[in-house]
């Protein structure tokens, strides 16, 4: 059944019952065991042995461990027992205080969100409830409403963890990619260098964080967003009168009462640093010929870099933690339930993982990409088009679904597929549309986690956030899409930048400033 329209019957499956269900986890399951299924001839026990193999491949390859699969799970547990600690360290809290004084206007506010949002771009949950609670009080103060805060703290969330290499979100997608070059045989790319060359291919991270700028300059609002923001510019209510209900996001982890600004800034800062230098030394000893930084950042194991950052950064965390257990402020038992907690949080992405890894493998056995390539070849479809399509058809799954990862996990491997076959040219191009479709379509999901803990970490109404956020996001999936036609046509990503550019400038100049200036949008609310 490989290389036949059968071959089309294992991911339609998964992505049917993701799209039923809303149960990434069952649907990659049963993916899997369908494409086993068909691999073997429905024998039942060489299908289990399939099922088996695609596993066991995870952890162990050739004879050994999968080192590359193996450190980025751990460093994706690190990431959460990080994030954990700084909470209940008190930084959040730290930094929210300090920020305060800081900011005088809300246009100033929102664009702080909008800096922060960039910033902590560890992991989007992190990032998620991180942000919102570090700017409440900020933008409380300037009156902006909590459906406009949470609309900026999702559209840096997943769209920034997404061209970040160092976060949750690139170590699992260097991590397919890394699968996906390996199975196509493609050995002019590094996992690592195809995801730094994507990042400016991704045009929706570019388009959505254009348009919330453009939304906080011209002080200028649309749909259901206007309502909320009049309300709380005339009247200071920042949430709905008839959605008063706390909304906070409640931890189970206690919080110290001794929190400063280095809690929050000295974990990530010697995580990204300490990632950053392994990448570099671990590059410069295996770089074959000039040793230039892309080479040698190409040359680089990330994974190992990955899992050598990550324990540094927990490290300089737990020394940091250091300080509040001898001022009696946390206790060891509460240190343990840190790193349980933390880990724990990392759970749903960790398994993801695992079954995006397996389904990889038993697609490309089945062939079918290389089967949907020959329907594209046979029907004369022009090949520019099909980042856009990818696009389109990577948002309308992660909506349903409610998850961008279980997307990737599905379409990465079918379009590098395609592109292997069809035009090599284009693997890039198409990935990028696989992932800039995937956050779009998450962004805009009412069940995605994203969307949830972006109104919980804001204390917004999650309806709220839903029906504000989505014209906003549309609007820039519009100007994604034009970016993605230019580039398909030119093959130029500066082409399609520059697409990007001109959509936004258009949506600056067409959109509409009130007609009556409140003043309250200017001036600093008094204390």
């Amino acid at each position: 059944m490989e290389n036949t329209i059968w071959s089309l019957v294992p991911p339609l499956l998964a992505i049917v019952m993701v799209l039923l269900t809303k149960r990434v986890l069952l649907s990659l399951g049963v993916g899997i065991v369908a494409a086993a299924f068909f691999i073997g001839s429905f024998n039942i026990m060489e299908s289990l042995l399939l099922v088996w193999e695609s596993f066991k491949g995870v952890f162990i390859a050739d004879g050994a461990l999968n080192t590359w699969n193996i450190y980025i799970l751990l460093f994706v547990l690190m990431l959460g027992i990080l994030t954990a600690f700084v909470s209940m360290m008190g930084g959040t809290q730290a930094f929210a205080n300090w920020m305060i004084s800081r900011v005088k206007t809300r246009a100033g506010a929102q664009i702080m969100t909008m800096v922060l949002g960039i910033i902590i771009f560890v992991d989007d949950y992190f990032n998620s409830l991180t942000v919102g609670q570090i700017a409440k009080p900020v933008t409380d103060k300037h009156r902006v409403s909590r459906a406009k805060l949470a609309y900026i703290v999702d559209s840096t969330a997943a769209p920034i963890c997404v061209v970040a290499p160092i976060s949750s979100w690139g170590a699992y997608i260097i991590g397919i990619i890394g699968t996906i070059f390996t199975t196509q045989q493609i050995t002019e790319h590094t996992a690592f260098g195809a995801f730094l060359q994507m990042i400016p291919m991704n045009f929706y991270v570019w388009a959505a964080l254009g348009v919330v700028l453009v939304i906080a300059l011209k002080q200028a609002d649309f749909g259901p967003m206007k309502i909320h923001e009049q309300r709380a510019m005339e009247t200071g209510e920042v949430l709905d009168p008839s959605n008063k209900e706390k909304l906070d996001a409640e931890s189970k982890l206690p919080e110290s009462e001794i929190g400063r600004v280095s809690d929050l800034l000295l974990p990530i800062a010697i995580l990204f640093v300490a990632t950053l230098g392994s990448i570099y030394i671990n590059g410069l000893g295996a770089v074959e010929g000039e040793a230039t930084l892309i080479n040698i950042f190409g040359s680089a194991d990330v994974s190992v870099a990955l899992f050598y950052g990550g324990l540094i950064g927990l490290a300089a965390t737990f020394l940091l933690f250091s300080r509040h257990y001898r001022a009696k402020k946390l206790t060891g038992k509460q240190f343990g339930e840190g790193v349980k907690e933390g880990a724990k949080s990392m759970l749903p992405g960790f398994t993801i993982l695992i079954f995006a890894w397996a389904i990889v493998a038993l697609i490309d056995q089945l062939g079918t990409g290389t089967y949907l390539a020959g329907i594209v070849e046979e029907a004369n479809l022009n090949l520019a088009l099909l980042p856009l399509i990818v696009f389109v058809m990577a948002g309308f799954i992660a909506f349903s679904t409610g998850t961008s990862w279980g997307a990737f996990g599905i379409l990465l491997p079918i379009a590098g597929q395609i592109a292997a076959v069809t035009d090599p040219a284009l693997i890039m191009s198409m990935m990028a549309a696989v992932l800039a479709g995937a956050v779009f379509g998450d962004h805009c999901s009412p069940i995605s986690d994203t969307t949830i803990l972006s109104s919980t970490g804001s204390s917004c109404h999650h309806i709220d956030h839903v029906t504000t956020q989505m014209p906003y996001a549309i609007v820039a999936a519009v100007i994604t899409g034009a970016g993605y036609l230019a580039l398909g046509f030119t093959g130029s990503v500066v082409v399609g930048l520059i697409t990007v550019l001109a959509g936004l400038t258009i949506f600056f100049v067409t959109l509409k400033k009130p007609v009556v200036k409140d003043e309250i949008a200017e001036e600093p609310i008094a204390k």
